[in-house]
């Protein structure tokens, strides 16, 4: 069963260990396909990794990178018809057998029902975070002791805070198991490869607007949602110090740039508007499977319309929690 392992990188002294530890922590480690875009200074010699032949290699020169979504595009171009998809950030640890995990858990969801609902499957998550140790040796620390699955909800304070865009926060639930979801996190998606041609990425997107188009483009055309219990990644967050890291909008990086950063953003956010009015057409707009009518009813948001229609929907997990894994959502 091949998957397939999108990484996105702006100047991450992390990704080749990112790299290394999807395979060397997977336990078949011949079924993976790696597809990385690597924007920055200098370029990773690949040569030397005995599973060279694994891996899809682009090399972006920072001032032409234009930013994650455009990065994850042009990864999803070398997806060959591989069984599965991950998508991660280039900062991220694993468990060991972290793939048979993933497979064990979206088979799961596929077969306890024949209800289309659950035909389609995404799982998605903020995964627990880790801790650089020692970077020269490639020591970390995984945070492994919350065994709680974490909902990804909307930011009460940041709904539609910039035109239709609100942020996202992630909620420990009160236990561990699979649970449904409405929204999702891009640093963590796994389902089946088919996702990358049904939703391919847009690459007019900057970074606000990338998990919400997403969302919305893969449930209006049937996927679901779902978060896990201890899933088997992990993610280094808010630290670019230890090792040092800039970011796309590093003001040294983009003065050279013919788009700045901050107009690839007003772009991206407009986009989005444009996406939930429901004037984008063909593979970037909606889909016709199910309506942002049905998304309101799971939500608790009418994002055609920027309302909120219940705030605790929205915005707390009691929702959520109140409904078996294995029932239809939108029944």
């Amino acid at each position: 069963m091949s998957i397939f392992i999108s990484i996105a990188s702006y100047q991450d002294p992390l990704l080749v260990s990112t790299i290394f530890g999807a395979y060397n922590n997977a336990q078949n480690k011949s079924d993976l396909v790696f597809g990385v875009c690597d924007q920055s200074d200098n370029s990773i010699d690949i040569s030397g990794f005995n599973f060279k032949n694994q891996i899809h290699y682009d090399y972006v020169e920072p001032l032409l990178s234009k930013g994650a979504c455009w990065a994850r595009h042009r990864i999803q171009n070398f997806y060959n018809n591989e069984d599965y998809y991950l998508q991660i950030d280039s900062h991220t640890q694993f468990l060991p057998n972290w793939d048979k995990h993933f497979i064990s858990e979206l088979s799961k969801i596929e077969s306890c029902s024949s209800d289309n609902y659950f035909q389609k499957p995404i799982i998605t998550s903020y995964p627990r975070g880790f801790k650089v140790l020692d970077f020269d040796n490639g020591l970390f620390e995984l945070f492994t002791a919350d065994k709680r699955t974490t909902l990804i909800a909307y930011r009460k304070d940041s709904i539609f805070s910039r035109g239709s865009f609100s942020r996202q926060v992630g909620i420990p639930l009160k236990d561990s198991r699979i649970s449904h979801a409405y929204l999702i996190a891009a640093g963590c998606i796994f389902t089946r490869g088919s996702f990358v041609k049904e939703i391919p990425y847009d690459p007019k997107y900057y970074f606000y607007g990338e998990e919400l188009s997403i969302a919305l483009k893969a449930f209006t055309r049937g996927f679901s949602f779902f978060h896990i219990p201890e899933v088997p990644i992990f993610h280094l967050y808010t630290d670019v110090d230890n090792p040092a890291r800039k970011l796309h909008w590093d003001p040294e990086d983009d003065k050279n740039r013919v788009t700045k950063w901050h107009e690839l953003d007003k772009k991206s956010l407009a986009r989005l508007d444009l996406l939930f009015a429901e004037k984008l057409d063909g593979e970037f707009g909606l889909g016709n499977e199910r309506t942002l009518s049905a998304y309101s009813n799971l939500s608790g948001i009418d994002l055609k319309n920027r309302m909120v229609l219940d705030i605790e929907k929205a915005t707390e997990s009691k929702y959520i929690e109140s409904i078996d894994w294995r029932d239809n959502p939108l029944n």
